[in-house]
């Protein structure tokens, strides 16, 4: 990766767009012998915009900065 201030900005400004995605697990409710049956859970994940906008200023500053030095 050449430059991670541009992958910080990214992952912030995605992060700010999607503010979470749920997570799908298989889980077994019954298990006898040869019959088993079984459910899609959902867990979902959530984060706060404000992270994903911290992290893109971040990304931002640590890509000026490298530009500047250079």
């Amino acid at each position: 990766m050449k430059n991670p201030g541009i992958a910080l900005l990214a992952i912030g400004l995605i992060m700010t767009l999607f503010i979470g995605f749920n997570l799908v697990t298989l889980r077994n409710v019954v298990d006898i012998g040869e019959i088993q049956i079984s459910r899609d859970e959902k867990t979902p994940i959530y984060w706060s915009p404000i992270v994903g906008g911290v992290m893109a200023v971040a990304g931002l500053l640590i890509h000026v900065t490298k530009k500047k030095k250079r």
